[in-house]
């Protein structure tokens, strides 16, 4: 059997990532298996090892990943408007969002992966991970906030950050259910 290239070793190893980060968001760090993530990367389970430690491993890159896509996500959406509270406005409007709900595969991983993030342990590399991107993303949303007083801003931001992320969260679990679309528009009502 020919070797593969270097780059085609990259390839993998990134469309293995991407799917991963995808799949985790989806369905969650527990609800995945290597092998499921090698089949819908399109590659076999035995060449998992060639381009990661463990599980585990890919759950953090992954993690890393899907933070990043969203803190990029932001940057790109909240870059065409003239104010913070123009910003403010497209984030929650986005946050919030029917699609936000219905696609977690590409939402915010704050909420497609706190369930199982939250019973690592304390010293874990993916919980660190997971902070840190939450703080990132926290520190993006403050910047948008249009107080003058860097308390209130980052008290505010707290607050609306885990309002949205709740909401969407309680959205998803509630999915099919009018309850659903109740917890959205209360929300963005509330974030108006």
């Amino acid at each position: 059997m020919p070797r593969v290239s270097r780059q085609q070793t990259e390839r993998n190893r990134e469309i293995i990532l991407q799917v991963a980060t995808r799949l985790f968001r989806e369905r969650g760090l527990k609800g995945l298996s290597v092998a499921e993530v090698m089949k819908a990367a399109g590659l076999t389970h035995g060449g998992f090892y060639g381009h990661f430690e463990s599980k585990e491993a890919l759950a953090a890159q992954a993690c890393q990943q899907a933070f990043d896509q969203s803190v990029q996500r932001w940057a790109e959406r909240t870059a065409p408007t003239r104010d913070r509270q123009g910003a403010r406005r497209v984030l929650i409007d986005h946050y919030l969002a029917d699609t936000n709900r219905d696609l977690p595969g590409e939402g915010c991983p704050a909420v497609g992966l706190a369930g199982d993030v939250c019973h690592e342990a304390e010293d874990s590399h993916l919980r660190r991970v997971y902070t840190q991107g939450v703080h990132a993303l926290i520190d993006d949303y403050e910047a948008v906030m249009d107080q003058p007083q860097p308390e209130a801003r980052r008290h505010t931001a707290l607050v609306e950050f885990a309002l949205m992320v709740g909401a969407i969260t309680l959205a998803r679990a509630t999915e099919g259910d009018p309850l659903s679309d109740e917890i959205l528009q209360a929300a963005r009502e509330s974030l108006a």
